[in-house]
């Protein structure tokens, strides 16, 4: 079982979600294995039933699989880790708090576990806080360069930074990117990315010098009649992904 996201040039992998296991393949195809195609935890009603589906998934795109929270959803995240242990996904989605829990039942550290993290309209800070009981409590606003190190405590891979609105945030992005660059950690940038802003979005973080960049593009790309992600977006994806790598 391959464990290790298939990276563009060992830089870039998308993040897309399947509406289906037919456009679970048309999307690998498209990316020509440059993707994690990503499945909800939200949509299952147990554990049991997730793992059965998502090894379904698994197996068709030769385990690219990356296990969701849905819309960074807490209250999936004991969830995520049960489901994860048993699937052993190349990618495991979860917010900051769920980090370690996800790390030890993997086992194994070459599955990517991100932390979500949120921005605060302060650079240079990060709010840690997205917990299933943190949430709910007042803001935790760390340094990125604390919130870095902490997930690395926990065995974590990646921040993920969400949600980013495009580019709505895009000085606090920037430093985030050159911490990431500068401590050796991955970068997720998630939330409101689409075919005009990824450009710019995934050119800050390569520009930066983050090592490995893993962008999650969903809702723009995804048709609203059908609830699959369009192939052709994301053979779009490529190829600026492409261009930008070189």
């Amino acid at each position: 079982m391959k464990l290790k996201p298939n990276y563009y040039k060992d830089r870039v992998c998308l993040n897309v979600l399947a509406g289906s296991k037919a456009n679970a393949q048309d999307i690998y195809n498209a990316a020509q294995g440059h993707v994690l195609v990503g499945v909800l935890s939200k949509n299952y009603p147990d554990v049991e039933s997730a793992v059965a589906d998502m090894s379904r998934y698994a197996r068709l795109i030769e385990n690219a699989l990356s296990v969701g929270l849905g819309a960074g959803d807490p209250k999936q995240s004991n969830m995520v880790s049960l489901i994860s242990e048993q699937v052993q996904p190349q990618h495991v989605n979860q917010v900051f708090t769920g980090v370690g829990a996800s790390r030890a039942l993997l086992k194994q550290n070459q599955t990517v576990v991100n932390g979500l993290v949120s921005p605060t309209g302060r650079v240079g800070w990060v709010k840690i806080s997205t917990g299933p009981l943190s949430a709910h409590a007042a803001d935790g606003i760390v340094p990125v360069e604390t919130a870095i190190a902490l997930l690395k405590d926990m065995g974590g891979s990646s921040i993920k930074y969400f949600p980013m609105g495009g580019l709505k945030h895009q000085d606090e992005y920037e430093y985030v990117a050159k911490a990431c660059a500068e401590h050796d950690f991955m970068l997720e940038p998630t939330g409101g990315i689409d075919l005009e802003n990824f450009e710019p979005i995934l050119e800050i973080a390569l520009k930066a010098g983050v090592k490995q960049v893993i962008p999650h593009i969903y809702s723009s790309i995804i048709d609203s009649t059908s609830g699959d992600t369009r192939p052709q977006d994301v053979k779009t994806l490529l190829e600026i992904t492409k261009r930008l790598v070189g």
